[in-house]
C-alpha cells in the first residue's frame, strides 16, 4: 500500500512465547514469521492438531496460521495509530491453540510505525494581533502541528515564509514534541503595513518526508507582551470506567499577568482527535473538563489531552492533562466453544475427549480470573487444562436408545467484587449406526410419457425415505439394468440422484416402442451402505403424429387405375373400395372416407369406416360412361389429418364399347400390334384366372371361408398390413375384414369380372374392429407373393383396354 520494504524480528522467551516486530498497514496475507518452525512444531501434523489464533483483549483477529506450512500472516489491516495512538510501545497480544495434545503459545507482536500520516494543524489560520511597539527578538507561540507517527515520523522541523518581519524559531517540548515560535526580527510598523501574511509548514523525517501547512495572519496592533501561564505543566488524575456522563474531571487554571482585555485566558484542546472530543468538554471561561461520552478500560486504559491558554491578543500558554482509567468488574465472563466432537458415538469410551471450552474476561487482575463448572446428574465434566481452558470429558458410556442428545449448562464465574457469571449451553447428539435401508413410497411406479415429447422433461418421481440419521439417511438414486431393449439406459432416461426425479434423454416414439421397465436404485450413504430398488414402467402415449397411408387405389399420380362397373349394377352393389392405414393407434388410426369430389356426385357414396364405393341408384343409359372420384381418408386425430386418391370408373359391360379408351395410350397402334395385344390380354387373363383358381381352391381346403378379396378389376389383398401398422388390442387401422366372390362375363374375350359381391353383409358391422390373430398374420404370409402377381398383371390392363 505505501511501497515500503520492512524487516520482520523474532525473539524467542523461554515460556514458549514468540515475538515478532513488524511494520503497520501491512497487506493482508504478508507473512509476519513461520511459528511452526519457530515453534519446532511438526508442518505435516499442524493440520491435525487444529491450530487457531486467539486474541487476548483484542476484538479483531489480526493474523492468522497457514496450515499447510505453519506461517503466520495478515489477516486485518493494523493501523499504529488507531490501536496505541502516541504510545512508544505498541503491542498486540495474540495466542496461538493447538490441540492433541492442547497447547498454549503467546505471540506477542510489536507494530512498528510507518510514515503514512501527514502533520496536521489545528486551524487553517493562526490569527495574531501585535502591537506596532513590540520589541524585536519578540516570541509568539504557535500551534503545534500534530503527527499521529510517532518518532522520526512524526514533526521533526518548521518552515517559514521569507518575509522582512518574522523568523521562525523551533522549540523541544518537555514531552519531545516540536513547536515554531515566531521571533519578530524587525519592528512593525501599522501606517505601512497594517497586515502580514505568512505561511507555516510542518515536515516530518519520514522517508520521503510529508509536510503540512497553515496560514499566519498578523494584524498589527499595539502591545501585549505576555503570555497566558499554567498553574501545573502537566496534570494527572484518576477516572473509574463506569463513572457518571458530566463527572468533573478537573478544573485547568492560567494566569497572564497583563491586565484588561490583554491578561483575559480562555480554555481550548488543543490538536485531540474527534473521539476524544465526544468523551470529554472543556469550559472555555471556568478551565472545568467533564466527562461527556463512556469511558470503557478494556478500550482504552489512558487519554493524554493537549490544553492551551489564550489571552485576547493571541499570546498562549500550553498544558498536557493525562488520565488514567480505572478498571471495574464490568464484564461478564465470556464462555468459547473452541471445538465440539458432535455427533458422539454411542460406543465412546468413558474419558473420551468431546470439546475444548475457552473462558474469557476483558477485566483486569482478580476482575479477569475467572472458574468454570458443570451442572450435576450429566454423564460429562469439566477437566482443567492450560490457562482458561477446559476439556469436556465422558464419564460413562452413551447409549443413543436410552439419550439421543444432550444439552448441558456450562456456568463461569469471575473472582470480582460483587462477582460476575455467566452460563453456556453445549448441545450436541449421540451418533447411530446404519441399519436401516432406504424404503420406497410405492411397491413399483407407472410413468405416462407422450410420443414426441421434449428431450430432457421430467416424466415421473420416485421417493424412498431412510430412518437412519444424516448421512445413513441420505438417499442417492440411481437407474439399474444398464441397457434396455439392447441399448444404454442413459440413452432411455436420467435420474436426478438428489430428487428422484426421472428425465426423458430422448423424444419416443409410440411406433417404434410402447412402453419398458426399468429398475430404480436407492442407496444411502452409510457405511457400509444399504439400498433396495423398485420398478418403474414407462408407457408411451400415442399422437396423432401419422397421416392415413392409402393402398388401394395407388395414391401415386402417374398410376393411371380404372375399375369396370356394369351397367346393369343395382342400387347398393360395390364397385370398388379404397383401402387405407394409419400408423398411429386408438382413435387416432380411427379413419373415416369420404368423397370429395365425383363427376356425377349422386351417383356413388362410400362406407364412412369400410372405404366400400357403392351406387346410389340403378345405373341409367344416360349416365356418362367415364366417373371420376376424389376420395379423402381422415384419422380421428385432434387435429385429424387426412389423404387423397383418385378413382376411374367405366360404365361398361365390354371393353370394346368405350372407344375412348384408346385416348388414353400415347400413340395410335396398328391393327397388328392390337391383335397381337388382345392375345397377349386373352393369355395373362388366363393365366391370371387359373391362378386364383387354384388359390381359392387352397383356401376352402383350409377355412371354410375365402380370403383373396377382389373388386371389380382388381385382386385386393383380404387383411394386408405393411410393416408397422399392426392392430393394437383390437384398435388396428383396418376396421373390417372383407371377402368377395368373382364372376366371369360370357360371350365377350375381352371383357374382365363383371361383378363382385361381398361376403361381409350381415356379419359384422362396419364401425366393428376385427381383432388380428395369429392365423390371419400366417395367411397373409403365405398370400403376399401371390398378391403383387396379381397387381403386376393388374397393371397392364389399362393398356389391354385402350386397344380394345
Amino acid at each position: 500500500m505505501f511501497g515500503f520494504a520492512f524487516f520482520v524480528l523474532m525473539a524467542h522467551t523461554t515460556n514458549g512465547d514468540v515475538s515478532y516486530s513488524i511494520p503497520e498497514e501491512m497487506k493482508r496475507g504478508s507473512v509476519i514469521g513461520n511459528v511452526a518452525k519457530d515453534l519446532g512444531l511438526d508442518v505435516n501434523r499442524l493440520s491435525f492438531r487444529k491450530p487457531r489464533i486467539d486474541t487476548e483483549g483484542n476484538r479483531k483477529r489480526f493474523c492468522e496460521i497457514k496450515l499447510n506450512s505453519g506461517e503466520l500472516t495478515v489477516a486485518e489491516r493494523i493501523d499504529r495509530e488507531a490501536l496505541c495512538g502516541k504510545k512508544a510501545s505498541c503491542l498486540l497480544n495474540q495466542e496461538l491453540v493447538l490441540e492433541n495434545p492442547l497447547e498454549l503459545h503467546r505471540l506477542i507482536l510489536s507494530i512498528d510505525d510507518i510514515n503514512d500520516n501527514s502533520p496536521q494543524f489545528k486551524q487553517s489560520i493562526i490569527k495574531f494581533e501585535i502591537s506596532e511597539s513590540a520589541d524585536k527578538g519578540s516570541r509568539y507561540l504557535l500551534d503545534e502541528a500534530q503527527d499521529p507517527d510517532i518518532g522520526v515520523n512524526s514533526v521533526q522541523s518548521y518552515m517559514l515564509q521569507n518575509n522582512d518581519h518574522f523568523l521562525l524559531s523551533v522549540i523541544t517540548g518537555e514531552n519531545r514534541g516540536k513547536y515554531g515560535e515566531l521571533v519578530l526580527n524587525k519592528e512593525l510598523d501599522r501606517e505601512q503595513q497594517k497586515e502580514v501574511t505568512l505561511i507555516l509548514t510542518a515536515v516530518d523525517g519520514g522517508t520521503p518526508p510529508r509536510s503540512g501547512t497553515v496560514a499566519i495572519h498578523v494584524t498589527v496592533l499595539d502591545a501585549n507582551d505576555n503570555a497566558p501561564v499554567f498553574s501545573q505543566a502537566v496534570y494527572k488524575v484518576s477516572l473509574p470506567e463506569n463513572s457518571p456522563v458530566d463527572t468533573v474531571v478537573v478544573t485547568v487554571s492560567a494566569t497572564d499577568a497583563d491586565e484588561g482585555q490583554n491578561g483575559e485566558v480562555t480554555y481550548e484542546f488543543g490538536h485531540v482527535s474527534e473521539s476524544l472530543l465526544e468523551i470529554f468538554f472543556l469550559d472555555a471561561i471556568t478551565g472545568e473538563i467533564r466527562q461527556t461520552g463512556p469511558i470503557d478500560y478494556e478500550e482504552e486504559s489512558s487519554f493524554e489531552l493537549s490544553i492551551q491558554a489564550k489571552d485576547g491578543q493571541g499570546l498562549a500558554g500550553r498544558s498536557i492533562l493525562l488520565i488514567d482509567v480505572v478498571d471495574v468488574n464490568d464484564n461478564n465472563p465470556i464462555i468459547i466453544i473452541k471445538s465440539l466432537n458432535s455427533p458422539v458415538p454411542e460406543n465412546a469410551s468413558p474419558g473420551t475427549e468431546v470439546g475444548i471450552i475457552n473462558v474469557q474476561d476483558r477485566d483486569s487482575e482478580n476482575n479477569g480470573q475467572v472458574r468454570c463448572s458443570i451442572q450435576q446428574n450429566v454423564r460429562f465434566k469439566l477437566v482443567p487444562s492450560i490457562k482458561n481452558y477446559y476439556s469436556l470429558v465422558t464419564t460413562g458410556e452413551l447409549d443413543r436408545e436410552l439419550v439421543s442428545d444432550y444439552n448441558i449448562t456450562i456456568t463461569a464465574t469471575d473472582e470480582g467484587s460483587p462477582p460476575l457469571s455467566s452460563t453456556k449451553n453445549v448441545y450436541f447428539t449421540v451418533a447411530d449406526v446404519n441399519d436401516n435401508p432406504p424404503v420406497f413410497e410405492e411397491q413399483n411406479y407407472r410413468a405416462h410419457v407422450q410420443e414426441n415429447n421434449k428431450p430432457g422433461s421430467s416424466i415421473c418421481s420416485v421417493s424412498a425415505a431412510d430412518l437412519d440419521w444424516r448421512q445413513n439417511g441420505t438417499v442417492v438414486y440411481s437407474l439399474l439394468p444398464p441397457d434396455v431393449n439392447s441399448a444404454p439406459v442413459s440413452s432411455f432416461l436420467s435420474i436426478n440422484a438428489d430428487t428422484g426425479v426421472i428425465h426423458a434423454m430422448r423424444s419416443f416414439d409410440y411406433e417404434q416402442l410402447k412402453s419398458f421397465k426399468v429398475l430404480v436404485l436407492a442407496r444411502d450413504n452409510g457405511s457400509p451402505p444399504l439400498s433396495s430398488n423398485v420398478t418403474v414402467s414407462v408407457f408411451i402415449t400415442d399422437e396423432n403424429d401419422n397421416t392415413p397411408q392409402i393402398l388401394y387405389p395407388s395414391p401415386d399420380g402417374n398410376s393411371f387405375m380404372t375399375e369396370m362397373v356394369p351397367k346393369s349394377a343395382q342400387t347398393g352393389s360395390l364397385v370398388s373400395k379404397v383401402i387405407a392405414v394409419d400408423a398411429d393407434s386408438g382413435q387416432n388410426a380411427w379413419l373415416t372416407y369420404h368423397i370429395i369430389k365425383a363427376s356425377d356426385p349422386g351417383l356413388f357414396s362410400i362406407g364412412v369406416h369400410s372405404g366400400e364405393i357403392r351406387t346410389q341408384r340403378d345405373l341409367s343409359e344416360s349416365d356418362s360412361m367415364k366417373q371420376n372420384l376424389i376420395v379423402s381418408v381422415r384419422d380421428n386425430g385432434q387435429p385429424s389429418l387426412s389423404a387423397t386418391c383418385a378413382l376411374y370408373l367405366l360404365i361398361s359391360d365390354n371393353l370394346a364399347e368405350v372407344p375412348e379408351l384408346k385416348d388414353m395410350s400415347h400413340d395410335e397402334s396398328s391393327s397388328k400390334l392390337t391383335f397381337y395385344l388382345i392375345i397377349a390380354l386373352v393369355s395373362v387373363s388366363t393365366f391370371f384366372l387359373t391362378f386364383i383358381i387354384i388359390i381359392l381352391a387352397v383356401r376352402f381346403c383350409r377355412r371354410k371361408k375365402p380370403r383373396l378379396y377382389f373388386d371389380g378389376a382388381v385382386a385386393i389383398p383380404s387383411a394386408y398390413l405393411p410393416p408397422n401398422y399392426a392392430e393394437v388390442d383390437g384398435a388396428g387401422t383396418l376396421r373390417s375384414a372383407y371377402n368377395y366372390d368373382a364372376y366371369l362375363t360370357t360371350g365377350s374375350r375381352t371383357s374382365d369380372f363383371k361383378f363382385v359381391r361381398s361376403y361381409n353383409e350381415g356379419t359384422m358391422t362396419a364401425d366393428m374392429t376385427l381383432r388380428k390373430t395369429q392365423s390371419s398374420v400366417d395367411d397373409l404370409e403365405g398370400l403376399d407373393a401371390d398378391i403383387n402377381d396379381s397387381l403386376q398383371v393388374r397393371s397392364i390392363m389399362p393398356f389391354c383396354a385402350m386397344f380394345g
